[in-house]
C-alpha cells in the first residue's frame, strides 16, 4: 500500500519555465506566445526597409550601421529598398508587417512631411508604428552658384527682396526637407522665389552647377564636394548648430536676423517598427542602436557624409515625431504647398 506520508514530487523543469513564463507575462503585459518570442529575439535575420532608393541619403546611412548592427544582434541585416511616393510606398509595406521586430522601418524626417503633402496615406505616422531611436541628424544646405551676387545670407534676403521672384531653388522633390527648408525661408524672411523641384539630388545639384538654377537647399552629402571644389558656395546650414563638415558656414538661425531666428529644418534619420511590437523587442533594438552609434568609426563613416550620430531614446524620438506633425502641417498650409 502507498505510505500516506509521502512527500509531493518536486516540480518539473516544464513546471518551473511554465510559472517563469506566467509571472514574466504578468510583469510585462504580454501574450504567453508574443513574450516567448521577445525573449528569444532575434533568432533570424532582421530586416530594414528604406523606402527611398539605392544610393540616396537614407541608404547610404543604413549601410554605414547596418555591418555594425548584424555584430551587435549577432544576426544578418538585410536593407530592402521600397521607393516610391516620397517614401510612402515602403512606409506601408512596415506598417502592415508582423509586429515581431524582424521588420524595421529605417527613414528619414519625410516621415513627418508626408501626412501634409499625401492625403490619402496607407498608414497612419503614430497609430501604425513605434518609435526605435534617431540614428543620425544632417542639415539641410543652402547653396548657391558662384555667379550669384550675394556671399552671405543678409545678401541674399536682400537681392531677394531688391527683385522679387527673380530667384529660384532647387531641391530634390516636392515634400523633401530641402524644399520645406526653403518655403519656410521665404515664410519667415518675406522673400519671393520659386522652387524648382527635381527627381533626387544628383539632378538638382547639376542643374545648380551648370547655372539653370541660382539656389539649391539640399542635404549636405550631396554638395558636399563641390562646395569644396568651388562649383558650388554654401550660404548656410538650417539647424540650429552649425555642421561638423562645414564648421565656417552659418545656420540660418544666426546670420539670418531677428526674423529668422530660431529657424530649424532638421533633416533626421530613425527607427520604427509597427504598432504593438512587443517593449522588450524594442527596448533591445534601442539598446542595439546605442551600441552601434558608440562606436567611433561608425560615427566617423556618418560625419564624413555630414551628419552626426544621435541615439537616445524611443520616447525622444516619438517627442520629434509629435512635435514635427502639426509644424509641418502648419507650413504646407501656409506655403500652399502642392503636389506637381
Amino acid at each position: 500500500m502507498p505510505r500516506s506520508d509521502r512527500r509531493p514530487a518536486a516540480p518539473t523543469q516544464g513546471r518551473r519555465s511554465f510559472a517563469a513564463a506566467a509571472l514574466a507575462t504578468l510583469l510585462l503585459g504580454l501574450p504567453a506566445g508574443v513574450l516567448a518570442q521577445a525573449l528569444s529575439w532575434p533568432d533570424k535575420p532582421v530586416r530594414f526597409v528604406v523606402p527611398y532608393p539605392p544610393g540616396g541619403g537614407t541608404d547610404v546611412i543604413a549601410r554605414i550601421v547596418h555591418e555594425r548592427f548584424q555584430a551587435v544582434l549577432g544576426q544578418p541585416v538585410v536593407i530592402e529598398n521600397k521607393g516610391g511616393a516620397g517614401g510612402s510606398v515602403g512606409t506601408e509595406v512596415v506598417a502592415k508587417a508582423a509586429p515581431d521586430g524582424y521588420t524595421v522601418l529605417f527613414t528619414l524626417s519625410s516621415h513627418t512631411i508626408n501626412p501634409a503633402i499625401y492625403p490619402k496615406l496607407g498608414f497612419d505616422t503614430v497609430r501604425d508604428f513605434e518609435a526605435v531611436g534617431t540614428v543620425a541628424s544632417l542639415p539641410q544646405l543652402l547653396a548657391a552658384h558662384p555667379s550669384v551676387p550675394a556671399n552671405t545670407l543678409p545678401e541674399l534676403i536682400a537681392l531677394a527682396k531688391g527683385k522679387p521672384g527673380s530667384l529660384s531653388f532647387a531641391s530634390v522633390g516636392n515634400g523633401s526637407p530641402g524644399h520645406l527648408a526653403g518655403e519656410l525661408f521665404k515664410l519667415r524672411s518675406g522673400t519671393v522665389m520659386t522652387h524648382i523641384p527635381y527627381k533626387g539630388g544628383g539632378p538638382a545639384v547639376t542643374d545648380v552647377m551648370g547655372g539653370q538654377v541660382p539656389l539649391l537647399w539640399v542635404s549636405i552629402p550631396a554638395a558636399a564636394q563641390h562646395v569644396k571644389n568651388g562649383k558650388l558656395k554654401a550660404l548656410a546650414v538650417s539647424t540650429l548648430k552649425r555642421s561638423a563638415a562645414f564648421p565656417d558656414v552659418p545656420t540660418v538661425s544666426e546670420a539670418g536676423g531677428p526674423a529668422l531666428a530660431g529657424f530649424e529644418v532638421d533633416s533626421w534619420y530613425a527607427m520604427f517598427v509597427p504598432a504593438k511590437t512587443p517593449k522588450a523587442v524594442i527596448e533591445r533594438l534601442n539598446k542595439a542602436l546605442n551600441q552601434v552609434l558608440a562606436d567611433a568609426g561608425v560615427r566617423e563613416k556618418l560625419l564624413a557624409q555630414g551628419s552626426e550620430g544621435v541615439g537616445g531614446t524611443p520616447e525622444a524620438l516619438a517627442k520629434v515625431v509629435a512635435d514635427e506633425l502639426p509644424k509641418w502641417a502648419r507650413l504646407v498650409k501656409d506655403a500652399n504647398i502642392k503636389l506637381e
